[in-house]
């Protein structure tokens, strides 16, 4: 089957994304475009505007700095920090430069970071904190890279690099800005590396600039559904699907404030108050646990109309989405909606009625569960050589389960094996190794996502599994693992549940707790004090576990379903090497560093 999408907008191939920013915030100078946090103070949250004249004049100032630096055009500059506005500054400044940014994710290892520079040729590197920066000097140190300048990028920092800058014109940083073209690369972006080192795929300025004409448009019912639109910016900009988002916002009037303190991002957006959400599916796991939390404490009828409520939620998603409501659900939701769902809309700020989850595949009973009380979630798709969103539901086109229809300017069609291909707007032209090109895209276009798909007659896209995901039993059955992981992680004493089986007998679970969801569970139940090891063999652990097992194999065959699970004595995390900064699993790095834990499976 092959779908596409009409694209809504063409751009003059001549010019390049700094045109598109320089021509829509020159038409309203005075717009806000971004808010900086002040204050630390949780208590006392406030912001500063930046308008659009004093968000060019930064990037300008910046950009007269890197080319006193001796920044030429093409150079590639790499950027490492938590997410920020001066990450933002930088990033626009670095193209005004007529150079390319390769952002590295702020939780790198030195190996990962001397990969990064090696690979791309990087010579200049943008740092900010103090872990990060000491990272960087280890890479630096071990890998012999001592030609690699630093950059501190803070206020402070930046002030220095402005300063330097004083005397280049503004003639000069026209004549550099204006050198790209709808074609020449962008930025770097290397991939998440779950099955091997990262790539690093070729984002052209058209992917960024034409994507944001065109996506804006089609999910506007989203994005731009208040006045004064706001967002509020917490995924890592390393990931290329925040810094799409990031500049869409930027060309489309979208508000921007920025915060790394994940921990703290519910007070963030109660004080913020965004209109709408980006998120990944892990922050919708971590709100749902909240909410099963506020359940499981209350008592008497209170604790009664939770239960209710967050099965009515889901209920009426459903009928919803089927197109036939109940009478008595709809007197049940409305109810629940006046006294219940608006207090969880709350936690997210109050004004957002709305949520993107992208990045990594969202469970549908999420889905529902939070469209069902009051914040609609829109599920897309995407992958860092598709500058992340090529499909995406939307208001006007909406199915729960799947990841949406393809945005304007996009083609898909599957391959003989199931095998999802791309081709379109937001597509890369290709990796920075042309040997990495030849598995990836064909003489056609058509790039090769490794996701296994289905389309329906209606053009909606469902994600199956990954092709080099699937696990093959000895019994010869294939089996998606991914489906099985996302409704057992939603167990909120669950961190990651990796589905095993490779040439084995049968489906298995190893499960890595998530320390502080354990330690509260085990308050509520009397268990003060449960450890980790000690909740390997908890009967109340396992069965609380088990109660998600058996409702991940209500959706598969009797040989695809898990059939034994196993608790890890450790929690997995980037740290550990286990999970990419975006979440995913390195699945083959869980199966051979826990080979005690397989053999307790099957024996």
């Amino acid at each position: 089957m092959h779908i596409a999408t009409p694209e809504i907008h063409r751009l003059d191939p001549k010019s390049n994304l700094t045109d598109l920013v320089v021509e829509r915030l020159g038409a309203d100078p005075a717009r806000v475009v971004y808010a900086v946090q002040r204050s630390e103070d949780l208590n006392k949250l406030a912001w500063d505007d930046v308008t659009a004249f004093q968000y060019l004049s930064q990037v300008r100032k910046i950009a007269k700095g890197l080319i006193a630096s001796g920044v030429q055009p093409l150079d590639m500059i790499a950027v490492m920090s938590p997410t920020s506005y001066e990450w933002a500054l930088v990033d626009q400044a670095i193209w005004f430069a007529g150079a390319i940014s390769v952002p590295i994710y702020d939780t790198s290892s030195p190996s990962q970071i001397a990969h990064i520079l090696n690979d791309s040729g990087a010579q200049k590197i943008f740092v900010a904190g103090t872990t990060q920066a000491r990272a960087v000097d280890r890479a630096i140190e071990q890998h012999g890279l001592s030609d690699i300048e630093q950059f501190e990028l803070t206020d402070a920092g930046l002030d220095v690099l402005a300063e330097a800058g004083s005397d280049i014109s503004d003639d000069e940083v026209e004549t550099v800005r204006s050198l790209a073209t709808m074609e020449s690369t962008a930025t770097v972006v290397y991939t998440s590396g779950t099955t091997g080192a990262p790539k690093g795929a070729l984002i052209s300025h058209s992917n960024l600039a034409e994507g944001a004409v065109n996506i804006v448009p089609w999910a506007e019912e989203i994005v731009l559904s208040r006045h004064t639109p706001r967002l509020l910016m917490f995924l890592p900009l390393a990931h290329i699907l925040a810094r799409a988002v990031q500049y869409f916002c930027l060309v489309s009037g979208i508000q921007v404030a920025h915060t790394s303190d994940t921990t703290n991002v519910t007070k963030i957006m109660g004080a913020y108050q965004p209109t709408w959400l980006l998120v990944v599916p892990r922050v919708l796991e971590k709100a749902y646990s909240a909410v099963l939390t506020q359940a499981e404490n209350a008592t008497g009828l209170r604790k009664n109309l939770l239960t209710d409520a967050i099965e009515v939620a889901e209920q009426w998603s459903r009928a919803r989405q089927s197109g036939d409501i109940p009478v008595g659900l709809r007197i049940k939701h409305a109810f629940y909606d006046r006294v219940v769902y608006t207090k969880i809309r709350e936690v997210f700020g109050g004004e957002a009625q709305a949520a993107i989850s992208g990045a990594s595949p969202l469970n549908e009973k999420l889905a529902h569960l939070f469209t069902g009380m009051g914040l609609g979630i829109y599920e897309g798709y995407g992958l860092t050589e598709s500058t992340a969103p090529a499909s995406v539901n939307v208001p006007h086109s909406v199915r729960l389960g799947s990841v949406g229809k393809l945005v304007p300017g996009m083609e898909a069609k599957l391959s003989d094996s199931g095998e999802l291909l791309l081709r379109g707007v937001v597509v890369s032209p290709g990796y920075l190794s042309a040997d990495d090109n030849a598995d990836s895209f064909d003489t056609e276009g058509w790039f090769a996502t490794g996701d296994v798909a289905e389309i329906d007659d209606d053009g909606f896209i469902y994600i199956t599994g990954r092709t080099k995901d699937l696990l093959v039993t000895a019994g010869g059955k294939n089996v998606s693992p991914g489906p099985l992981e996302e409704t057992i992680s939603m167990a909120p004493i669950v961190g990651h549940a990796v589905v095993v089986g490779e040439n084995k007998p049968f489906v298995g679970v190893l499960i890595s707790l998530d320390a502080a969801e354990l330690a509260a569970w085990a308050s509520r139940r009397g268990k003060e004090g449960l450890t980790l090891d000690e909740a390997r063999t908890d009967e109340d652990v396992h069965a609380e576990i088990q109660s998600y097992i058996d409702l991940a194999n209500q959706s598969v065959s009797q040989a695809e379903s898990v059939r034994k699970m196993v608790i890890l004595p450790t929690e997995l995390s980037q740290e550990t090497g286990h999970v990419t900064p975006s979440e995913k699993l390195r699945r083959a790095s869980v199966v051979v560093d826990f080979d005690e834990a397989m053999a307790e499976l099957y024996g």
